[in-house]
């Protein structure tokens, strides 16, 4: 117990320091931008080079602008001694060119930004789509996973192309600045080093609330994605019936305002400290600009400089302090976007703990042909974040199906029925105990190859909203093209029924989201799970499990289903799981879970012999229909 509360004080002093800010933490921040500039430069090259010359030349354009504006004064000034216009035509030649020149580099920054952004988020969601599809399924199930995901997604898809923009800005201000400080030392050092040290304290304030934000935005996420959820609800057809007929409008839009009026209050009070504090210091800096202009004009009205030389050091003192703020200020934003970028960073680095062996071995077809032996060895398991001892799911199950054998899975809801099936096709790992198909151990074969030999239908199956080709073509996705072989599974299953009642048959789009009314059409559940059924039937797989196939079908398409049951699980290795006794039945063997136990296993004749919990279960189930 000890332990316990000490590890607890760790955890929280751990996260104390988290919460707390340093000057320290920017310099290790920042090393991500290496890696920022990689990936940047990778999307495209071009683009990116394209970018750091515009913004060299940018950084020479205020110096020249400004010494071509006293050449102007002084020009004027001249003129007007002369009596002549002619000492201002090439003075405001060069004016009009370099302003010119300024918009156009203006111009061609926002085009090659703005291009380089789209291309930068599009490759970062590639990247996001690529690592989810290969994460473990344990992954998706943890509630600080979706944290994860959500800012690497919502957080990180331009912050990459703003930390470059900003690095090559960072460049653009010191060349800058390194022209404005040659032009301002000739006057007096003094007043470049007041410039320079003015916006420091800004610069200092300006990183510690970009990581209080930080910060703040990571202690939010949770909540922020309650709110989608309750617009997803709200917004989306699937859940559209229940929220009318249960009258919960009101409830989940009432459940988002109080979300949103906590989140915007916490938001408002650091924006309010944050700004108002800037303002101080802006107030500041502007004071002390005054005294330099104070400064020049006394150093023109003695006679030192020309009224020229008095635009050109007061502009020239303003914009080194400008710059320098600028300076500071794009190392405060990088510093804030790369502490976004290395979230993105971290979530792409997560590795998945299931993987395929380096050395694969084939896959062997059995003696009877297409199907293959399975066999649990002393397979024990829990879920994550629960207790072994007490909770667990499996306990050291044991059972060997034969080739081409049928068998059903009968229990209670959270018997552990699924779960053997996502152990066999290894979206979770046992705890202990192993696993074989055809007398290997599953952990032998390519994971991507395991998955291809089971054809497996959850009982949550997913509705495609795609066309119902795609959405049968899907189970084997290297046929999705090949129309006679989906028209061959929806035969299977019934679905071709459905689907040749269509607008556009094979080509019409299942679900409203995407397409016009003509285009596209809604089905029923049950209509759904006979696509989801033809996606197993399509497969090319020596061992099919089925996750309740038939709970949305009516008494006669599950009749009709069951009576051909035998013909579609031909040459097939077959795991069903059922709470219909009637389907149940003519399995060659039933599985009777319990308690993480197997604790019957035979023909439905041999179980209802032995008068037990499988006879009990199904004399309750036919009770009803006498």
């Amino acid at each position: 117990m000890n332990r316990q509360r000490d590890t607890t004080r760790g955890s929280g002093r751990k996260q104390d320091n988290e919460e707390k800010f340093s000057l320290k933490r920017v310099p290790g921040t920042l090393a991500s931008l290496p890696r920022v500039l990689r990936l940047v430069w990778e999307t495209q090259r071009f683009l990116t080079l394209t970018l750091g010359l515009l913004n060299i030349l940018q950084g020479v354009v205020p110096a020249i602008s400004i010494s071509i504006t006293a050449l102007v004064i002084d020009g004027i000034v001249k003129a007007i001694h002369l009596q002549n216009p002619s000492p201002i035509w090439w003075p405001i030649g060069l004016q009009v060119g370099i302003t010119l020149l300024s918009s156009l580099l203006n111009a061609l920054n926002s085009i090659v930004q703005q291009l380089l952004q789209e291309l930068v988020s599009n490759r970062i969601q590639l990247d996001i789509l690529k690592k989810a599809g290969g994460l473990d399924l344990s992954f998706f199930e943890n509630p600080e996973s979706y944290d994860k995901i959500r800012q690497a997604t919502n957080q990180s898809s331009y912050q990459p192309t703003s930390m470059i923009t900003q690095t090559f800005g960072l460049g653009r201000t010191l060349i800058t600045m390194g022209s404005l400080l040659f032009l301002l030392f000739h006057l007096a050092w003094w007043l470049a080093v007041i410039s320079l040290v003015m916006p420091i304290p800004a610069f200092i304030l300006s990183t510690r609330y970009g990581w209080k934000g930080y910060r703040q935005m990571r202690r939010q996420s949770p909540e922020r994605r309650l709110m989608n959820y309750f617009t997803q609800l709200m917004t989306t057809d699937t859940y559209t019936k229940e929220i009318k007929l249960f009258n919960l409008s009101d409830f989940f839009i009432n459940r988002f305002q109080i979300l949103a009026k906590k989140l915007y209050l916490q938001d408002q009070q650091l924006a309010l400290r944050r700004y108002l504090t800037n303002f101080g210091w802006s107030n500041l800096t502007s004071v002390v600009n005054t005294g330099i202009y104070i400064y020049v004009a006394l150093q023109a009205i003695a006679g030192r400089i020309t009224l020229g030389g008095l635009t050109l050091y007061t502009q020239t003192a303003t914009q080194v302090g400008q710059n320098f703020q600028s300076l500071l200020s794009s190392v405060s934003s990088t510093y804030e976007n790369a502490l976004y970028v290395n979230m993105l960073f971290e979530f792409l680095s997560y590795q998945s703990k299931i993987l395929s062996p380096a050395n694969p071995q084939p896959f062997e077809t059995s003696e009877l042909g297409y199907g293959q032996d399975i066999e649990f060895r002393n397979v024990s398991f829990t879920y994550p974040g629960k207790n072994p001892e007490t909770e667990a799911t499996l306990k050291q199950v044991s059972f060997k199906i034969r080739a081409g054998e049928s068998i059903a899975l009968v229990g209670h809801n959270g018997a552990g029925k699924t779960t053997l099936v996502k152990l066999l096709t290894r979206l979770y790992e046992p705890d202990e105990g192993e696993i074989l198909i055809g007398g290997k151990n599953i952990h032998v074969y390519n994971l991507e190859e395991l998955r291809k030999r089971i054809g497996v239908i959850f009982q949550d199956f997913v509705n495609y909203y795609l066309t119902a080709r795609e959405n049968i073509g899907v189970g084997r996705i290297e046929e999705i093209e090949n129309t006679e072989l989906v028209i061959s599974a929806a035969h299977k299953s019934g679905a071709d029924a459905v689907i040749e009642k269509l607008p556009q048959s094979y080509e019409t789009t299942l679900g409203r989201w995407f397409k016009n009314l003509e285009e596209s059409t809604q089905l029923s559940g049950g209509e759904w799970q006979k696509i989801a059924l033809a996606r197993a039937f399509i497969s090319d797989a020596h061992i099919l499990a089925l996750d309740e196939p038939t709970s949305a079908l009516d008494a006669r398409a599950e009749y009709e289903i069951f009576k051909h049951f035998r013909a579609l699980t031909t040459n097939k290795t077959a795991l069903f799981i059922s709470h219909r006794f009637s389907t149940v039945r003519l399995a060659d063997r039933i599985f009777v879970l319990e308690n993480g136990h197997i604790i019957e296993n035979g023909t439905h004749q041999e179980l209802m012999a032995l008068e037990e919990r499988y006879a009990e279960l199904f004399n309750l189930q036919a009770e009803a229909y006498r």
